[in-house]
């Protein structure tokens, strides 16, 4: 099939992350898919969740939401409407389970840090967006833990990026923008991190079930994909630092 922009069946969009966007933040990432562009903003707090207290480990978690003029119709606030939807509790619920991934929860002491995922522009992959930037903005809040002496050894066990793949009128494709994906006749989102064993695949057949092939397949493209994702990650950590 003809993709947007001419992009070949394992093409990633044109991807950007731009740490520091956030003053305040005590580590932050502007990442961008294509159309798809969202701020990760991470901080921290010197408690952890009930069921932890005591256990001398912390807690990685982060929320998501998706600002009111990032889709083409306008998305009600969900402070306006006193709670927050299933879809962004499950997607919030994915982004957290997969940064822990990327974590020594042990060396970060009773602590939690927390990662903020706003989605400015909606073009597809919002949440794999927000995990793979979301990691950027993590680096550098632990770098802050690390420089102000609250933790003696980096907790990061390595490198975790997301991507989205799928099966488009029959076609095995690499990270899909919303016209692919709205139509895509599977579905899926995968986090890996740097020596690409898997953490998380959600996958789901929209209209028939899938071969093993195209599994195989599409874990292929999204290996391609992360592992061009963890090279930008650490150019960009290395440059900056």
């Amino acid at each position: 099939m003809k993709r947007n922009r001419g992009r070949g069946p394992c093409e990633l969009r044109q991807v950007f992350l731009g740490p520091g966007f956030v003053k305040n933040a005590k580590g932050s990432c502007f990442v961008k898919f294509g159309d798809t562009h969202v701020i990760c903003a991470a901080s921290f707090d010197e408690k952890v969740p009930p069921f932890l207290k005591n256990s001398g480990a912390g807690w990685v978690t982060a929320e998501y939401g998706m600002l009111p003029c990032s889709s083409s119709e306008r998305i009600e606030r969900e402070a306006a409407k006193g709670k927050q939807s299933g879809r962004t509790m499950e997607i919030q619920r994915f982004i957290s389970r997969s940064l822990r991934a990327a974590v020594d929860l042990r060396l970060l002491g009773e602590r939690q840090i927390r990662i903020d995922c706003d989605v400015l522009q909606a073009d597809g992959g919002t949440r794999t967006a927000s995990i793979t930037g979301g990691f950027v903005a993590m680096h550098y809040a632990i770098q802050v833990l690390l420089k102000t002496g609250k933790i003696k050894e980096n907790p990061i066990v390595g490198n975790i990026a997301a991507i989205s793949c799928g099966v488009c009128n029959g076609e095995e494709l690499l990270d899909l923008d919303y016209q692919e994906d709205s139509t895509a006749e599977v579905d899926a989102n995968f986090v890996m991190n740097d020596k690409f064993d898997i953490i998380e695949i959600q996958m789901t057949a929209e209209r028939k079930p899938f071969s093993v092939p195209t599994l195989n397949k599409l874990t292929e493209f999204a290996q391609q994909g992360i592992e061009t994702l963890i090279k930008m990650q650490k150019d960009v950590v290395e440059r900056i630092a």
